[in-house]
This record gives C-alpha cells, structure tokens and sequence, in this order.
C-alpha cells in the first residue's frame, strides 16, 4: 500500500517528467514498485487516482505521443479543480494531467504530537485558577494577581496574533509548530524557579512564555487538518486537534487540587506540592518538544484534497497578508461568526478562570470537587466535540450544534473564507474569543464579588443567548467543500501552501501487481 512520505523518489520514462503535484499515465508508460495510499482505494484491474480508472485517465490524459494542446488560463484552472470521476472527461483534457491526492500516513503521528504539547499548554493556563486561594496564600497576592495568571494567556494572544498568522502563512507549519513547544517547555522550566513565597514575578514571566506560546498553538488544528487530512476526516481531525486543548483544560481541573492540596500551614510542603507539579509539567513539555522536533513535517508529498491542490498549485508569489486579511472583515459570514465565536468561547473561557471562587463562595474546602466540577464541565464539551466532528464530516451542517463550538468555528471558518488562509481565519476567531474573555472574566468577576455567582452567570446567559441568535444568521457558504465535490464557482487565489523547506520529488511509480493488471 501507500507510503507517500518514503523520502527517495522513483525515476520515470524519459521524456516524461510528471507536472507539480500530477500523475499523468500515458497508456504504454513503463511503471515501478512504489503505490500510494489514495482515498478511493485500488479497484481490481484498475489504478484508480482521485476515484477515476486508469483507463479513464489514459483516454483523459491521450496516448503517448499525441498533439499536446495548450490550455487557456480558465480551462486549465478548471481541469486542475474539479475531481474526475469514472468516464468524467475534463475540458482540454488531452495534455492536462489530473491532481493526485494521497492520504499519508505521517499525518496521525503529526495530530498526536500537536494535540499533546496542546494539551500541556492548557494545562498551564488553568492549574493556577482552579487552585487560585491556594496560590493568593502562598504568594501573598490578591486574588486579582491570580486571575492574571490566566487571563495573560487571552491578554498575549490579541496583539500578537497577527504577526503569528503572517509568520504560518510564510514560513510554514513546521516553524509555528517548533516555537509552540519550544516556548511552552521553556516557560513551563521558568516556573521551576518560582517556588519561593517572594518569587510571583518569576511565575508570572514563566506564564507569559506559555502565553506566547499559546499563540502558536490555538490556530493550527484547522491548518494541520486541511493540509494532513481528506475531506471526510478533515471536520473530525480538526476536533481532534481542538480535544487536545480541551484534555489539557481537563487534566488542570482535576490534577492540581490532588498535586497542590490547601496546607497554607505548612508552607514547607505547600512549596514542595507545587515544585512537583512544576517539574512534572516540565520533563512532559521537554519531551514533546523533542518529538517535535523529530516527528513533525511540513506537509505531506501529495495534498489530501483536491481543495488543496489547487492551493499548493497556485503561485506563492501571488499571496497579500494584508490582501487577505480585509477579504476576511469584507466577508460578512465570517464577521458574524467572529462575533459568535467570541461570545460562546469568551464564556467558556471566564467560567474556567473564576469557577474556584463561585464554587467556594458556597462550599469553603472543596477545591478537590471545584476541580472535579471542572472537569465535568469539559469533559461534556469534548464529547460535543467529537460528534460535532464526526457529524460534519458527513454532512457539512455548520451552523448546527452549539456544544463543540470550538472546533465547529475553526471548520466553519475554513469552510466560508476558502481559499483565504486557515492559520489567518483561525487566529482572529481565537483573538475575538480572548478579548470577550478578558471582558468577561472580570465583568463577571467584579459581579460575582459584588453580588455573588449568580449575577454572574445571569451576565453571561444573556451574552450566550445574544450568540445564537447571531448564529442563526450566518450563511451556510460552503466554499472548501464545494471545491472537493467539483462545484469550482471558486476564485481560487494565490496561498503560500507549499512548504520554504521539505520541498521534495513529486514522482511515483505503481507497484508490479498494478502493472500487470492494467
């Protein structure tokens, strides 16, 4: 079967070069050992490439030999996008070669190294706000102190999220991917240092390196899923990315409690409870890191998709940052799910920080059950999550569920700005989200104070329910998914989708089985 990510390449027919990212198999062209694992699968006595026979492609692609007839700009953009299928004949198809599209099986490998070091990461963000008296005693702050410790994450995110999408969308996902680990692992080592009752700045700059880090890391499950994965598990890895994060938010309700138990009287083993969590956070972030760095590639040899083939297919050269990022505020389905995604991930996120204090303004003591509340609340999203993935895979009905929000604005984001870039449309549903948070963490905080939890909460039903009614609003444009069914009313622009390194041989060769049965 498939191998697309063997790093030799396969020598062809002289005088038969393979276009970029193309397969074309001209009848009588000799053929070799190596196969790819295509998203149709093998039919017996067939070579199927993007579900078409090879018979098909051979009439498709014309006899060796035969007049090459140049295409005109449209035709050629439209032969390179509409998937061929079994007797489907592509305008001027004589000498234009169809994409070929693979699945590889590196990009598994990849969503689980992103979705860990993730995991870590928002791990880091919570595991001081679920325990937050716990550290206004030790350090000897306010309780506001400690919600900073969180809410620097949504803080760090707004003004650097832009030079963090120009830094995707020019120097790859590889780079985006190595700076997210690294950092998190250095700010995680950093608060190493920091178990000293006079040290809160120390932790405090440990922090903002996790924060800094976060910002590499909340836009790429969208990234890592178009790039990596086919058009009917690309809904289910993007979920699949965002779990990771979800886990980690999880792991830092229910851990810290039972690492970090409340023994303000005796500082000594309070100290010693939370360098034990600080260390353990650390050795794991090193050695995500390392497998990071190992493990984790640019992009597959062949795009998953036709969508995004006719991306990598378009030249670099052509791509405007700024260009792209005013296509993106003209788009008035997209401004309207920025706001939305906003609301209902701003809530999530002023809940997490300030649930240790609604939970002991009623039951002093019970931080293990705060956390374990916690938990609960996540681990419900997560299944939301999941089957909202699983879901759209199959029917690409967006504007559907409320409970895996999170993933389901990435996709739809994705799905209604295509071909502008994921790593652009991502970042500011995440910046729209970190600024309703800070503006709801401490609304709601000042509240909770004030007048107690439930005002609180009352504050954020009403922002919530503001949300569906503007989720209801939005468009169903289903534009990615258009292109993958062969529907190219598209202005498929320029996206630098095509890795500054990694750029290996675009060459295969078909297995001898395969051979004898055409």
């Amino acid at each position: 079967m498939a191998r697309p990510d063997d790093e030799e390449g396969a020598a062809v027919a002289p005088g038969h070069p393979l276009a970029k990212g193309y397969l074309p198999l001209p009848r009588g062209a000799p053929v070799g050992k190596e196969s790819v694992e295509l998203q149709n699968g093998p039919k017996a006595g067939t070579f199927p490439v993007n579900g078409a026979p090879r018979d098909s492609l051979a009439a498709a692609s014309g006899v060796l030999g035969g007049p090459q007839t140049p295409l005109a700009p449209e035709e050629e953009t439209q032969a390179r996008l509409l998937p061929a299928g079994a007797g489907a004949e592509t305008p001027g198809a004589e000498s234009s070669p169809l994409p070929l599209t693979a699945l590889s099986p590196r990009r598994f490998v990849v969503l689980l190294i992103f979705s860990l070091y993730s995991l870590v990461n928002a791990f880091q963000w919570i595991q001081y706000s679920i325990i937050s008296n716990v550290f206004e005693g030790f350090y000897g702050v306010t309780l506001l102190h400690i919600d900073w410790l969180s809410m620097v994450y949504m803080l760090a995110y707004v003004p650097l999220i832009f030079p963090a999408t120009w830094l995707l969308d020019t120097r790859g996902l590889r780079l985006t991917a190595l700076l997210g680990s690294g950092l998190n692992c250095l700010g995680a080592w950093i608060k190493c240092g920091s178990v000293q009752q006079h040290l809160f700045w120390v932790t405090m700059l440990g922090q903002c390196l996790c924060s800094v880090a976060q910002v590499f890391i909340l836009g790429l499950p969208s990234r890592i899923a178009s790039v990596w994965f086919g058009p009917k598990e690309v809904s289910t890895a993007c979920a699949t990315a965002v779990l990771g994060n979800q886990l980690g938010t999880a792991v830092g309700f229910l851990l810290p409690p039972v690492l970090v138990p409340n023994t303000q009287n005796d500082t000594n083993l309070l100290a010693c409870n939370i360098s034990t969590m600080f260390y353990g956070t650390s050795a794991v972030a090193t050695l995500l890191f390392i497998l990071t760095a190992i493990a984790f590639k640019e992009k597959p040899r062949y795009p998953p998709s036709q969508a995004q083939a006719a991306l990598q297919d378009s030249p670099p050269e052509e791509y405007s940052y700024k260009k792209s990022i005013r296509n993106l505020f003209k788009n008035i389905p997209f401004v309207l799910l920025l706001i939305t995604y906003g609301i209902m991930t701003g809530a999530f996120y002023s809940v997490s920080t300030l649930l240790n204090q609604m939970i002991l303004t009623y039951y002093e003591g019970e931080e293990v059950n705060a956390g374990r509340i916690g938990l609960t609340l996540v681990v419900a999203g997560m299944v939301g999550s999941i089957l909202c993935g699983l879901w759209l895979d199959y029917t690409k009905t967006y504007n559907f569920f409320m409970t895996g929000y999170l993933p389901l604005g990435f996709e739809f984001a994705v799905e209604i700005t295509y071909p502008e870039s994921e790593g652009t449309s991502s970042g500011l549903l995440n910046a729209s989200a970190q600024i309703f948070g800070i503006l709801f963490t401490l609304a709601q905080g000042k509240l909770t104070s004030d007048y107690g939890p439930k005002a609180g909460n009352i504050f954020l039903c009403v922002w919530m329910f503001i949300g569906i009614i503007l989720t209801a609003l939005i468009k169903s444009d289903l534009r990615r998914h258009n292109i993958n069914i062969g529907i190219t009313n598209v202005d498929v622009k320029a996206i630098p989708a095509d890795s500054p390194t990694d750029q290996e041989p675009k060459t295969v060769m078909l297995s001898k089985q395969s051979e004898s049965a055409i």
